[in-house]
Parts: structure tokens; C-alpha cells; sequence
């Protein structure tokens, strides 16, 4: 498992570096300010899946965050990746799991700086 760098995104703007996502899964850091960007140039969709670790609400149970990426042209954001949702008590980050054929699979963890 591979931990993903956060990157800032600034009012200049930002050109972010993608790394391969990993087959063994990723994990990135949580907030309400944190999103991960995912693309994918194979010829196969993959599917992204962040565990859902705990609930904001009493007695409820969230199940993962599920969410396909495109075929050869996939291009999706996924977020905010609240740690109230996300955070794995032991890492302290959100875990993320790849299904499907990730070759050519890359992504981003970008989080928005304050004004």
C-alpha cells in the first residue's frame, strides 16, 4: 500500500503529479477539504473503493464509497474525504482498494488551501 502525497491547490492553480494507483490499494490523508482525482487510459474500466470506517451518526452504517473510472478516457474527482467517513482509526487515513484492471490507472490527492 503505497500513501498517496497531498498536494495544495492554490488561487495560482496547480498542475498536479499523478502517481500509478496501486494494486495493493493506497491510502491518502482525510478532510473536508481533500479530493483524489483519478484517470485512466485503458482499454478497461477499474473500480475505486474507500472504506467507510466510521458514521457521523449514531446506529448508522455507511458502506464503502464505490465509484467506477471510465474506460480509456476516464477522468473522475472524487471527494470531499471527510475523516469523519474515512479515517481509519489505526492509519489515520482514508484506505482506498482498486478492482479491475488498473493498468494506466493514476491519481491525485489535492486539498484546497484556505483563502
Amino acid at each position: 500500500m503505497a500513501t498517496l502525497s497531498t498536494q495544495s491547490v492554490s488561487r495560482l492553480g496547480i498542475t498536479p503529479s499523478y502517481a500509478a494507483v496501486t494494486g495493493g490499494g493506497d491510502a491518502c490523508e482525510v478532510g473536508d477539504d481533500i479530493m483524489l482525482h483519478f484517470k485512466n487510459t485503458n482499454a478497461a474500466t477499474y473500480t475505486v473503493s474507500i472504506a467507510a470506517i466510521a458514521a457521523p451518526f449514531a446506529n448508522v452504517t455507511y458502506p464503502a464509497l464505490s465509484v467506477v473510472i471510465p474506460a480509456t478516457t476516464g477522468d473522475k474527482m472524487i471527494g470531499p474525504i471527510s475523516a469523519g467517513l474515512y479515517k481509519d482509526p489505526t492509519l489515520g487515513q482514508a484506505i482506498i482498494t482498486y478492482t479491475g484492471t488498473t493498468t494506466n490507472g493514476t491519481v491525485a490527492c489535492v486539498k484546497l488551501q484556505a483563502p
